[in-house]
């Protein structure tokens, strides 16, 4: 099945839940950007978080960008979700490679880093983003997340993500879920939820065997009733385009394109999130830059 994003309350209204299954949008990101397996789940496991947020949003121009900096090998970590839940993003350094746990798990944690933070950035159209930060707990990603929700924003959270690579290093699963107390919500709330992401167990290995994300959440919830609030699908999804480019060009100035034209004789840029490159002759930079001289 496709990747999707499925969004649920329970009937009680004490606990919300959203859910995505990503194998599909994780497999374009490690393809454009050459990923390693460890590098493929960090990664994806930013993109799958990203992708919740965003869609938690109530603007329609709105966004929601998550960026990890724990200090490990894999560098920055950073991936934009629209208010649909569709995704980009990419890791700093995509070879790195490193020795399996001792469980046999891929090193995520250290590859991430612990020593650094997590911070969440949503672009709601205002003047201003509103910007939240946390310290690390442990570079796992789900754990900080749910970290992030608890210090920043005082919401009780459990939150999973995971990934499943071949032996190929294509992906097999991918995806996770956001599960969080509303107000009122009381011990026996608390304790009914821990029991049920108990008994539930990884995110990989209910994906793996169903990946439907709705299947997901009724497993993990299953001493709740729940009401699915919304089904739709996302992808992986760039919105660069040579009218944007063409503005950060321009957003240079015209002695910098004259620099540009001097030195390079033309201009080759490529988008960090899908690898595009746009190109631009002598001749078009030089035209943009008569343009900015008639302004």
């Amino acid at each position: 099945m496709s990747d999707q994003l499925v969004r649920a309350i329970t009937s009680d209204g004490m606990v919300k839940a959203v859910a995505v299954s990503t194998r599909d949008l994780t497999e374009r990101a490690r393809n454009i950007h050459k990923t390693l397996p460890v590098a493929t789940a960090a990664l994806s496991r930013t993109l799958a978080a990203a992708s919740m947020l965003g869609n938690a949003l109530k603007e329609q121009q709105g966004s929601v960008t998550l960026q990890i900096k724990g200090g490990g090998p894999l560098g920055s970590i950073l991936a934009v979700s629209d208010c649909e839940g569709n995704v980009r993003g990419y890791v700093q350094n995509p070879q790195v490679d490193l020795p399996l746990r001792s469980d046999g798990k891929l090193n995520v944690g250290a590859a991430v880093g612990g020593d650094g933070t997590l911070t969440v950035m949503r672009d709601l159209g205002l003047k201003e983003p509103y910007i939240g930060s946390v310290e690390l707990l442990s570079g796992e990603i789900a754990e900080d997340l749910a970290a992030y929700f608890v210090e920043s924003e005082q919401i009780p959270t459990a939150c999973a993500l995971g990934v499943l690579v071949e032996r190929d290093q294509s992906v097999r699963a991918a995806g996770g879920y956001i599960i969080q107390l509303l107000p009122g919500a009381g011990e026996d709330i608390i304790s009914r939820v821990e029991q049920g992401v108990l008994a539930a167990g990884q995110v990989t290995g209910l994906l793996d065997k169903n990946p439907d994300p709705e299947t997901m959440l009724k497993t993990v919830l299953s001493d709740f009733d729940l009401e699915i609030l919304e089904t739709s699908p996302i992808e992986y999804r760039c919105y660069c385009s040579r009218e944007r480019v063409t503005k950060a060009l321009i957003s240079l100035g015209a002695d910098e394109l004259e620099k540009i034209i001097r030195e390079q004789g033309g201009a080759e840029l490529t988008c960090q999130f899908c690898d595009r490159v746009h190109r631009f002759t002598a001749q078009e930079l030089q035209a943009l830059v008569d343009g900015i001289g008639r302004k």
